[in-house]
């Protein structure tokens, strides 16, 4: 009995240390207090000063069409603003963080933003319904990362399966120069305010 505990031990830390190695940070899982079950964490993924992948992949809807577009078509040569929501129509990103950004368009521009994209782990259908509803468009460019892979790769995927949403991304902000050079990014912590547009506002005219 006392060789087959021992083994198992053995086992199960051969197995924590394998997943370590082999499995992507981004989804990489913490274990919950009191037993629960585990909940992919968002990895640090990409940082200030850091160049974003120009290969990475993200979809719009246009003229009945689905379009993928790389990050480099959609950035490059452009001083660009992005920011994520963990969902399309939900409460605090339809009430708060997307109409900020179109309510600061015109301000945002006129300090030298170029363009301004939101993405959220939606379809692309969804992602352009969503925009028409709230008035985004030639204000917002709305894009999607369905299948979460934009949002894995610079380790902003989360786990919202608590609230039936699966995996998303995390609420964000960013700034990218026209190199594609990460100069802010900007995370919220459970609330609202660090991703809003006045607070990329503040930051781009603070530049």
């Amino acid at each position: 009995v006392r060789v087959i505990f021992v083994l198992s031990l053995l086992a199960q830390s051969f197995a924590a240390h394998s997943f370590e190695m082999f499995c992507p940070a981004s989804v990489q899982t913490m274990r919950l207090r009191g037993g629960g079950r585990s909940a992919p964490m968002p990895s640090m993924g990409l940082g200030v000063g850091d160049t974003l992948d120009k290969g990475l992949e993200l979809f719009m809807r246009e003229d009945g069409k689905s379009n993928k577009y790389t990050t480099e078509q959609l950035f490059s040569g452009k001083k660009s603003v992005v920011f994520a929501v963990p969902g399309a129509f939900t409460p605090t990103c339809s009430e708060k963080h997307l109409p900020s950004f179109i309510n600061l368009h015109d301000e945002l521009k006129a300090a030298g933003v170029d363009l301004i994209a939101c993405v959220s782990v939606n379809d692309p259908c969804v992602m352009q319904a969503w925009g028409k509803a709230s008035a985004a468009d030639g204000k917002v460019v709305m894009l999607s990362d369905g299948n979460g892979t934009f949002s894995a790769a610079i380790g902003q995927l989360v786990d919202k399966s608590a609230g039936a949403m699966g995996m998303r991304s995390n609420r964000y902000a960013m700034v990218l120069d026209k190199e594609l050079r990460v100069e802010l990014l900007a995370l919220e912590e459970g609330g609202y305010g660090k991703t809003s547009a006045e607070a990329v506002l503040a930051f781009v005219k603070g530049k």
